[in-house]
This record gives C-alpha cells, structure tokens and sequence, in this order.
C-alpha cells in the first residue's frame, strides 16, 4: 500500500458566502382591487325595478298629456233667467224668490245644469247676479266649458225643470228660461 493518493483535479473556486444571506425577491406588486360590490337582494331589486318603471310611464304619460291634440271645442252658455213670481229684494240690488213662496231655492249661486242630447250631465255652473224688475227677479247665467257638437241642449235651473235650446241659440248666448 502506498499512500500516494492520487491526484484529484482541480475545483473552481468557490466565492465566498456573505455573511448574511440576501433577503428573499419580493414579488411583483398586485394591484388593489376594490372589494366586490354587493348584489341587491330580489326584494330591493324588484323596489328598484317598480320605481325605475313608475318613473318612466309618468314621464312618458307627461309628454303626451301635453302634446297632441286639444280637447274638445267649448263654448259657455251664456243667456238669463227670469223668476216672475214671488221675487223678492235682497241686500242692495239682489233679488231672490221670496222665502216660503215655494221659489226660496232660485237665488244666486243656484245651480244651473246643462243635458247634451243624449241626455247626459255635459256641464254645469249656477245663477250670476241678479236684479229686482217690478216683480220680477232676472239672473244672469254664464256656464263655461260646454262642449260643442250637440244637436241640441237642456238647460236645469235648480230642479225646476229642464228648458231646451238649439245648438246655435245656445252657443249664440240667446237662452232664455222663466218660472213663476
């Protein structure tokens, strides 16, 4: 046995380690995501939905009242109306049917109805001013917003009654009623 070894080939050297080892790679940045939105429940949802919807049919119902066509052509019955029995003074230059005379319901502000042909309420108004004429009491009527196109009216003083006028007399002003 010898002890000659043999050779061993040479090994690169090493560098040397530092003494302490480098800190690890921090990774690349992520960015900050906000945090997820919530979802609405169906009930808030549905909430939503019924107000989004309501708001849009009022909008949509808005427009269209306010364009379009215009409602019908009116006229207002114009004309007077004569108590000639049993009026009486009232105030100044007021008139009315006397008190317990059977007319204590004609006085101003006693309501006047117009009928269309058909016979349906179409209007309605009541007695203007009034005026003491020897022994009678004379109202004046003006009742507004009577749609045009009947063939004929009647006109309803209190409940007294209907009188009836041509379509031409009624939107000309020429009615003319009495009672007593």
């Amino acid at each position: 046995m010898t002890n000659n070894q043999p050779e061993q080939p040479d090994m690169p050297e090493q560098p040397e380690q530092p003494a302490t080892p480098p800190p690890p790679v921090e990774p690349p940045a992520v960015p900050v995501s906000e945090p997820a939105k919530k979802r609405l429940g169906p009930v808030a949802a549905g909430l939503v939905g019924l107000a989004t919807g309501a708001a849009l049919v009022g909008s949509i119902w808005a427009i269209t009242a306010n364009s379009g066509p215009d409602g019908p052509a009116t006229f207002t019955l114009e004309g007077s109306f004569a108590l000639t029995e049993d009026a009486s003074a009232d105030g100044e230059d007021d008139c009315e049917g006397a008190y317990d005379s059977g007319y204590d319901d004609i006085s101003e502000g006693a309501s006047v109805t117009v009928y269309g042909a058909a016979g349906d309420v179409i209007a309605t108004g009541h007695l203007g001013d009034s005026e003491l004429a020897g022994n009678a009491c004379l109202f004046e009527i003006a009742v507004a917003d009577v749609p045009k196109g009947e063939k004929f009216y009647k006109v309803e003083v209190s409940h007294r009654g209907t009188v009836q006028v041509s379509a031409k007399e009624a939107e000309n002003g020429d009615l003319f009623a009495s009672l007593g």
